[in-house]
């Protein structure tokens, strides 16, 4: 895969990331297989979060901390890796970016995942009682002592994104929304405008619509969207068909054709998945094709 910069940082990564939500709950070998299949795919990048394992009925950290163990048996993975991880998610606050919680954060994962630096840290939701002045504050003093490289966030509105930046004397590197043909929103809300504006990398989380994109039409539950997502669902499969791809390929390609470059999360815990997520990069949609795929997905023809 070729690589390119984060943002304005100096750091090198692919047009594809792995993410550790479902990451956990297995033994190292298995997750050792996982991280070395996305490295032997090319894809360096892997978004982590301090929350993780909670939602698999794990523990806070328990991704993190298997994450760990397999860098600990297997140490030489570390430097062909771009390592983000977030925090700012508190069970039963439920966010907090507080100068001294953000402290204690990035201390936290750096123990679990046994390194020295996090290359990227992230805020991984908006604490709307946090100041972005202390938060920018925190953010520099913990770069500034090597503990993070670069500063990402995630899930923040373009107007929280500027308030912060605002604070910071360094560019803010990435910018972590929901993104899929499905979960459209960014190409309006003004994240991937900004984006442009300010050349950050967009990292986009749930790039299969949270897995609806991977079922079959049998499948689906019934709902007021159930007709919208087979249309979708059924567009896509037609295109994957002529072009003899896969419609995980197709969605993904999707993601990854709009000029922002946003970098498309791969969440899946088997390894022949990975391997199928990697070949998107051998997809080229027409702009006819990429505006259907919307059309359908939006349930109504563009103006």
């Amino acid at each position: 895969m070729k690589k390119h910069n984060l943002g304005k940082s100096r750091l090198q990564v692919s047009p594809i990331a792995y993410g550790f939500w479902r990451f956990g709950g297995t033994d190292v070998k298995t997750a050792r297989t996982k991280v070395e299949t996305a490295l032997e795919m090319g894809i360096n990048l892997m978004d982590h979060a301090d929350i993780y394992g909670v939602d698999g009925g794990g523990q806070f950290g328990d991704a993190e901390l298997l994450f760990g163990k397999v860098l600990q048996e297997a140490p030489h993975l570390r430097d062909q890796m771009v390592l983000g991880t977030k925090g700012g998610i508190v069970l039963g606050v439920p966010y907090d970016s507080s100068g001294a919680y953000i402290e204690q954060a990035v201390d936290n994962s750096l123990k679990r995942l046994g390194v020295d630096v996090i290359d990227l840290w992230q805020i991984h939701r908006p604490d709307f009682l946090g100041h972005p002045e202390e938060i920018a504050a925190t953010l520099t003093k913990l770069r500034n002592r090597g503990k993070i490289k670069e500063v990402g966030v995630s899930n923040y509105t373009p107007s929280q994104f500027r308030a912060l930046q605002a604070h910071l004397s360094f560019p803010i590197a990435s910018h972590q929304p929901e993104f899929s043909c499905w979960a459209h929103e960014p190409l309006r809300d003004g994240i991937l405008d900004q984006c442009l504006e300010l050349s950050v990398t967009p990292l986009a989380w749930s790039p299969l619509g949270g897995g609806r994109l991977a079922q079959t039409t049998g499948d689906l539950a019934d709902g007021p969207d159930k007709n919208r997502l087979i249309n979708l669902l059924k567009v896509l499969d037609q295109i994957a068909e002529e072009q003899g791809k896969t419609r995980t390929q197709l969605a993904l390609a999707w993601v990854l054709q709009h000029p922002a470059k946003p970098i498309p999360i791969l969440g899946t815990q088997r390894p022949e998945r990975i391997q199928e997520g990697a070949g998107a990069l051998d997809v080229t949609l027409s702009r006819t094709q990429w505006n259907a795929i919307l059309v359908a997905a939006q349930g109504e023809p563009l103006p």
